[in-house]
């Protein structure tokens, strides 16, 4: 397994990490409990070392089956946790709340259901502008000299909202989307943290399936899947990026010998910048195909390839905008009497 050193914070982590959104239950149609823990350790035993999950992912379900996974396992000093704060939720709705009092009582939260006394990465989920940024950062770093994290990150934030919180605390890592049909980050994020030496820890590399080569035009979604609101897995949009997971499976096994889903996952490390890609799994099958992304490289030609067949099929692309949460119900109440 490729390994990576998260700038700053001297932590190993492996260049795959676990993303356990999915294992949570919410917003993936369900989950088993039991065969979510075999799924980690079964990412651990592949040499998977970076677990990442949040409290809102099934509303502390997905930290407390991870807790439990690893309680099993047994070597917490191998295991590079990294989890999220700055969500709150109420009656199933979520909104964003990244206030001293909001994060204070959610460490404590996740740190009671992971089962340990500090977390190694920890994340302001999205940017709450309800909240001052400087208010977040210095919560943050508190938290990291007090020694509850070792390690300050956060997540869908801009380049200016990151030097904002820079100006105040370390910053270490940032997780942004980001996949072959999700590029937003190229033009700002992305370069901003390879300026100011911020590891990438990158969600979404298989487009929430859609680059796993799985799924197809008759694939049903169930329950509260988030796919069945995703405008990329409705018309017109479909067809087109169905059309382009076709081309690039053939050009991966015509040419590597390889699956759509090794090409996905192996374009998105080869990206300057990218210290690690998540990869989302809550069966131990789904992790199988980890060593077809192991051991070779996309060069120049190949990547240009590449990027000539999602701009010659996705003529109507979109990202991965309808995911972010609402701000607090009371801020939205407030700006509206406003107006």
């Amino acid at each position: 397994m490729e390994k990576a050193v998260i700038n700053g914070a001297n932590l190993s982590v492996s260049r795959i990490g676990l993303g356990t959104w999915a294992i949570g239950g919410w917003m993936w149609g369900g989950a088993d409990d039991r065969e979510s823990i075999r799924t980690i350790h079964a990412a651990l035993a592949k040499g998977i070392t970076l677990i990442d999950t949040a409290p809102v992912y099934g509303f502390g379900h997905s930290e407390e089956v991870v807790g439990q996974a690893l309680a099993e396992y047994g070597h917490r000093d191998k295991v590079i946790i990294a989890t999220k704060a700055g969500l709150g939720w109420s009656d199933g709705a979520v909104f964003r709340n990244s206030s001293r009092a909001r994060i204070l009582q959610e460490i404590d939260d996740s740190l009671r259901r992971l089962r340990t006394s500090y977390i190694d990465i920890y994340q302001i989920h999205w940017p709450d502008s309800a909240t001052p940024i400087e208010e977040t950062a210095e919560t943050m770093g508190f938290l990291y000299r007090q020694g509850k994290i070792r390690a300050i990150g956060v997540s869908n934030f801009s380049p200016s909202d990151m030097e904002r919180f820079r100006a105040v605390a370390p910053l270490h890592t940032d997780q942004p989307p980001y996949n072959l049909f999700e590029r937003q980050i190229d033009g700002d994020v992305l370069p901003y943290l390879r300026i100011h030496k911020v590891s990438a820890l990158t969600y979404g590399s298989l487009c929430r399936g859609l680059l796993s080569g799985k799924i197809t035009a008759d694939s049903q979604f169930q329950g509260d899947d988030l796919r069945k609101t995703d405008p990329k897995f409705r018309p017109p949009r479909f067809v087109q990026y169905q059309d382009a997971v076709e081309r690039l499976g053939r050009f991966a096994q015509e040419n590597y010998g390889k699956t759509l889903l090794d090409l996905a996952v192996r374009w998105v490390l080869d990206q300057r910048g990218v210290t690690a890609a998540l990869w989302g799994a809550r069966h131990p099958e789904q992790l199988a195909p980890v060593d077809g992304v192991e051991g070779w490289r996309l060069d120049a030609s190949a990547l240009a390839a590449i990027d000539a067949i999602v701009r010659e099929t996705v003529l109507d692309p979109v990202g991965p905008e309808f995911m972010a949460p609402p701000l607090r119900p009371a801020v939205v109440a407030s700006s509206t009497n406003e107006a």
